[in-house]
């Protein structure tokens, strides 16, 4: 009786690789003020003054940018 061997296992022996799949990457559009990557898909907002801010990162800018502060109601 032969020994069953998993098909992954027998590539890996035979050409030293595992079968590796790709996972897809979305398509890469830059970063925005903070550095932070765009990617495709993504929500942005344009300022004024022609830069891109990635949407999750509006909070910081208007904290450090234009001196908003975000407290709780009392």
């Amino acid at each position: 009786m032969h020994d069953i061997e998993h098909p992954d296992v027998t590539r890996a022996q035979r050409t030293g690789y595992p079968k590796v799949q790709m996972a897809v990457q979305p398509e890469h559009c830059g970063t925005d003020i903070y550095d932070s990557e765009i990617l495709a898909g993504d929500a942005i907002i344009l300022l004024p003054n022609g830069e891109i801010l990635l949407e999750e990162n509006l909070e910081d800018y208007l904290i450090e940018h234009l001196g908003f502060q975000f407290i709780k109601a009392k």
